[in-house]
């Protein structure tokens, strides 16, 4: 997903940086309003951020100027909201740009847009509409952070595509190329992610109750075992 350093036109660059620095501050406020609110939660919002760097440096060769991989940033959304996840994710592009040169400075702006802002915004959504018609736990984690995955490499799409557009068929052509090339390694790869964070959530039930229970999830540990 993450697009190559100096592959965007200067001017889409700018303009995704835009469109992504409004909600990378406010997440930066959420994450130090979370930390003085609720000291509990620094563990595992670190594990967050830790899951989501490991997890998206883990690519495979994909679309010319960007990559296929899990992207780690559904299950912090669905535990800490999507605010929290732009602010991680976007010290993990950094990180991963200037340590892995996995992504880039010149694209993070879009990079943090696709998976730090509209990726999680997709996980939280999904999970909140399917527990509020009252899907079991377990899948709803599972469908929403395979939906996140997705959608983080469909706005990549979408950001190729504009900056890209297939001399023939225009902004459309170029989207079904770019989606379509994507489709094959990151359909299988958001099916991973998703059992991943279903397997994650049950280890954390298990082993995080009291974190989990700061943040609005879980369960008295009498009942933890039916929590996922």
């Amino acid at each position: 997903m993450h697009i190559a350093e100096g592959f965007l036109p200067p001017a889409h660059a700018v303009a995704w940086t835009v469109a992504a620095a409004p909600f990378v501050v406010h997440g930066a406020r959420q994450v130090i309003k979370l930390s003085k609110e609720k000291p509990e939660a620094r563990l595992l919002l670190a594990a967050a951020g830790a899951f989501t760097f490991v997890l998206s440096a883990i690519k495979l060769p994909s679309v010319t100027g960007s990559s296929s991989h899990a992207t780690g940033t559904g299950i912090g959304a669905i535990l800490f909201r999507p605010p929290v996840m732009a602010f991680l994710a976007t010290i993990v592009l950094i990180f991963q740009a200037v340590l892995l040169a996995h992504g880039g400075l010149t694209t993070l702006g879009a990079n943090v847009f696709a998976m730090g802002i509209v990726g999680p915004w997709t996980a939280y959504a999904t999970f909140r509409g399917l527990r509020g018609v009252r899907v079991g736990e377990t899948a709803a984690i599972f469908v929403a952070v395979a939906l996140a995955n997705i959608a983080t490499y469909a706005t990549t799409s979408v950001q190729l595509a504009l900056a890209f557009p297939d001399p023939a068929s225009g902004f459309l052509g170029a989207f079904a190329k770019f989606a379509g090339l994507f489709a094959v390694t990151q359909v299988p790869l958001a099916i991973t992610e998703g059992i991943l964070a279903v397997l994650l959530f049950r280890a954390l039930a298990r082993i995080a109750t009291r974190e989990l229970n700061v943040l609005g999830f879980g369960r008295p540990a009498s009942k933890e075992s039916s929590h996922v």
